[in-house]
């Protein structure tokens, strides 16, 4: 089995000591920062924006994954370009023009992610696959930490790495929600490539060692 990326995910980090979390980050066995930026429009929660997206990049020693949680996200492909996001996703369900504003996100020398809500079917992005760098599955319902991992996301996962490998697509899997490592493994084993957590990392007495046994 091979070892998945580890995405910590900033929401669930403590605000208060930011710099301090950002380091711990930096020097564990995480791969890349998980940020999601929620709109209270898209999903009902507003977590950060654009200045503290651009003190963490100050710190910040590994790649940003920017997930927009937001309507119209295409507004802001050039703002997060600039912020130094290296991967950007916007939601399925909030982009009228996706094959559109995949091609604005490349433009601006980032990587293209497009997340799908629970209720969502893999089958949606069958016609801008080979456009598309990652796959954020949502495993809880979008707008808040500390969740409940929805299992039906095995099978999701499995139905989109067969398509993923039936193109020819060079496309990763990422896992958002109710990531532990009591189910890394089996996620893995389905074809995820990136998993991203919050609570498990952040709230854990010893996030390092979380973030180590994920890998």
């Amino acid at each position: 089995m091979s070892h998945p990326i580890i995405a910590p995910s900033i929401l669930a980090a403590d605000f208060a000591n930011l710099e301090k979390e950002i380091k711990m980050v930096n020097e564990s066995d995480a791969d890349w920062f998980h940020l999601d930026v929620m709109d209270g429009v898209f999903v009902p929660n507003i977590s950060f924006g654009m200045p503290v997206i651009e003190a963490i990049s100050r710190h910040a020693k590994k790649p940003l994954d920017v997930h927009l949680m937001i309507v119209q996200p295409e507004r802001y492909v050039k703002d997060f370009a600039l912020l130094g996001a290296d991967v950007l996703t916007v939601h399925y369900e909030a982009s009228t023009h996706l094959h559109r504003t995949l091609q604005a996100i490349k433009a601006e020398g980032m990587k293209a992610g497009v997340a799908l809500n629970p209720h969502t079917n893999v089958s949606v992005l069958k016609d801008t696959l080979q456009d598309i760098d990652l796959v954020c599955m949502m495993s809880v319902n979008p707008g808040f930490g500390g969740q409940s991992f929805i299992k039906n996301t095995y099978t999701k996962v499995k139905e989109l790495k067969k398509m993923i490998e039936e193109q020819g697509a060079s496309t990763q899997i990422e896992i958002d929600g109710g990531v532990t490592n009591k189910n890394a493994a089996q996620l893995v084993d389905a074809g995820a490539d990136v998993l991203v957590a919050g609570s498990f990392v952040f709230k854990a007495d010893d996030p390092k060692a979380a973030i180590k046994s994920l890998k």
